[in-house]
């Protein structure tokens, strides 16, 4: 197993601020070489929902959190301030 480190990363050119109903999260896609994509949701706190599931293409990990506050609602991905970070399954 290759060890890399944060230079290594490589961020989705998907990577955006997504707004609904007014509110605002950040969408961060990102991998390591040779690797699945990573879906993390941070809010305005700097909250941070990071999924557990790994993603085959980063357009794949877009369309499924985007599909998930459109059913859902962005509010489960807004915490308080001091929330921490979150695991989603």
């Amino acid at each position: 197993m290759q060890d890399y480190d944060e230079k290594d990363l490589i961020d989705s050119a998907l990577n955006q601020t997504y707004t609904k109903n007014g509110k605002s999260v950040e969408i961060h896609i990102y991998r390591m070489p040779n690797t699945s994509w990573i879906l993390e949701v941070v809010d305005l706190f700097g909250n941070s929902t990071v999924f557990d599931d790994e993603f085959a293409t980063d357009s794949e990990a877009l369309s499924y959190v985007i599909d998930e506050i459109e059913r859902d609602g962005i509010d489960g991905f807004i915490g308080t301030a001091n929330s921490g970070s979150f695991h989603k399954q």
